[in-house]
């Protein structure tokens, strides 16, 4: 035999797939070789392969087999379902109920904040009233004190008169009186305005001659009346002389920047 019959004898096994894993590698390497003859034959076997489908007999299932598969087909029916169609999940009823509790919460929420905010403007606004009123209360009650204080010095038997006279003839005299205790009340009618952005402003002149000691500033009302407290001087009457009235700067000076208005000896 020669060398290519043992290859000739594989085409036709080949081409059915009857070859086992090492006589296929075989015949494949073959192939691969370059052998025209096999090639040839491979492609004849192949071939003839593909028209052995159309020599087999038409033939049909027997009544018996029919019979058989329709039974089969029937119970399995039977046990097998197809499935269902999925449902729509239902929300369950807790949920609803907590949905339900939350908004209710929160509705009772902001019933509550709404209620809490316009209790505490009403609030504020009682404290606001009677803030006022009682400002209004300790301005009552600190000018009663004062006028208390002024009538008790002005009509004492133990304070001292001092005139307080002006240099200028043509402006009105004030008046002042001192209780060592209570302090200087000064009085004056027809007083003129002082100039913007001034007032008037008491001086002490000590006996020592040292300079004079500032005490309170004051304006008169616009129909030109004048009564002051000074209610704690800073000198007593036995180390003061005299009493003098300047116009300074608003919210006076520590010393006179002008000549005296008004000068009153004490005796």
């Amino acid at each position: 035999m020669s060398d290519l019959d043992p290859y000739r004898e594989m085409v036709e096994a080949y081409a059915i797939g009857a070859l086992d894993a090492e006589e296929r590698a075989a015949f494949e390497a073959h192939l691969q070789d370059g052998c025209a003859d096999c090639e040839r034959e491979l492609r004849e076997a192949r071939w003839l392969v593909s028209q052995l489908a159309y020599l087999a007999p038409e033939s049909a299932p027997s009544e018996a087999l029919k019979g058989r598969l329709l039974r089969l087909v029937a119970s399995e029916a039977g046990v097998v379902r197809f499935p269902e169609k999925p449902k729509k999940a239902a929300v369950p009823v807790w949920l609803w109920a907590g949905l339900a509790a939350m908004l209710l919460l929160t509705a009772y929420s902001s019933w509550t904040a709404l209620r809490l905010r316009d209790e505490i403007g009403r609030v504020r606004q009682e404290m606001t009233g009677e803030s006022e009123k009682r400002a209004r209360l300790e301005k009552e009650l600190a000018s009663t004190k004062q006028e208390a204080t002024m009538r008790a010095i002005w009509t004492s038997p133990e304070s001292t008169k001092i005139m307080l006279i002006p240099p200028n003839k043509e402006m009105p005299s004030l008046e002042a009186k001192w209780h060592s205790r209570l302090g200087i009340v000064v009085t004056g009618y027809q007083v003129p305005k002082v100039s913007d952005n001034h007032v008037l402003q008491l001086w002490l002149i000590p006996k020592d001659g040292s300079k004079p000691m500032p005490s309170a500033t004051f304006w008169p009302q616009p129909d030109g009346r004048l009564a002051k407290l000074v209610a704690n001087p800073e000198g007593g009457i036995p180390e003061v002389k005299a009493l003098a009235i300047t116009e300074e700067p608003a919210g006076g000076s520590k010393q006179p920047t002008s000549s005296p208005l008004w000068v009153g000896a004490i005796s």
